[in-house]
C-alpha cells in the first residue's frame, strides 16, 4: 500500500500510484478529501497540459499549492487524468501491491 503522509497524517492511501516523471499520481477516490482546498494556482507543462492545484490543511497548518492534477491532460498524458501528485515536504511511503492476476476465464 503506498501512503502521501503530511504532518503526521495519512492524506492519501491507494495499492498503486501512476508514476511520471519521478511522481507519484494517487488516483482521485483515494484521496482524504477533507484535507484538500482548491486552491487558485495553474501551471503549464508542455505535455501534460495545464495543472492545477490543492492546498493541504492537517492539524492547523496549511501547505499551499502541495498538491496538483491535471484535469484535462493532453492525450500524452491521459492515464494521470485526475490523478494527485505532491511535493512541498508531502512524503509517498509504503511499497505498490502486485498486480492482480486476471481470471483465465475456464
Amino acid at each position: 500500500m503506498l501512503r502521501a503522509v503530511w504532518n503526521g497524517t495519512v492524506i492519501a492511501e491507494t495499492p498503486r500510484t501512476v508514476i511520471v516523471e519521478g511522481n507519484h499520481y494517487f488516483p482521485p477516490e483515494s484521496l482524504n478529501r477533507h484535507y484538500f482546498t482548491p486552491s487558485r494556482t495553474r501551471s503549464l507543462c508542455f505535455w501534460k497540459g495545464v495543472a492545477r492545484y490543492y492546498n493541504l490543511e492537517v492539524g492547523g497548518l496549511t501547505n499551499p499549492d502541495a498538491a496538483w492534477y491535471y484535469p484535462r491532460p493532453s492525450p500524452l498524458a491521459r492515464k494521470v487524468k485526475d490523478h494527485v501528485a505532491f511535493w512541498q515536504g508531502v512524503r509517498v511511503e509504503g511499497t505498490p501491491e502486485p498486480d492482480q492476476p486476471e481470471e483465465s476465464g475456464k
